[in-house]
């Protein structure tokens, strides 16, 4: 009998930022279909365990100092981010003004679907999510072909 596994394991997982613990053995498990939620006032490790489990790393990442991030039963934790992307496991959609402000908004877009440039129906399905947004957001948005201008 094939063994199942959850989509996603984070178990008793321990984070800091230099000498300052941000995750205090954080545990959670994410099944596939299901939609979870990370509510907490600020500072309580929204953040620092999202940016843990994209596996980005220095300056601006914590470092795991225990703990385990398993993905499908297998540990991510010696896992490149770009891997992560390539893999389809997961990634950090940036928020806010996280974004590359001086490229266009459809840049950006162009942007989120690079790292698909392994996948062979790569074409099909970025112009099947390019209509999507565009469904969402209609082309005639003013500066959706200059340089995007968040929080303005």
């Amino acid at each position: 009998m094939e063994e199942v596994y959850m989509l996603l394991e984070v178990k008793d997982l321990k984070v800091s930022y230099g000498n300052i613990e941000a995750l205090h053995g954080i545990s959670f498990n994410v099944d596939k279909g299901e939609i979870v939620t990370l509510i907490g006032a600020n500072g309580t490790g929204k953040t620092s365990t999202l940016m843990s489990l994209a596996r980005l790393g220095r300056p601006k990442a914590p470092v795991v100092k225990s703990g385990d991030i398993l993905f499908e039963g297998n540990s991510i934790l010696k896992t490149e981010p770009y891997a992560l992307i390539q893999k389809k496991m997961m990634c950090l959609v940036p928020e806010g003004r996280h974004i590359f402000g001086n490229l266009t908004v459809e840049e950006n877009l162009q942007m989120a679907t690079y790292g698909r440039k392994n996948c062979p129906d790569r074409d099909s399905r970025s112009a099947e999510l390019y209509d999507l947004v565009y469904d969402l957001f209609p082309r005639n948005i003013p500066d959706f072909y200059s340089p995007s201008r968040m929080g303005t």
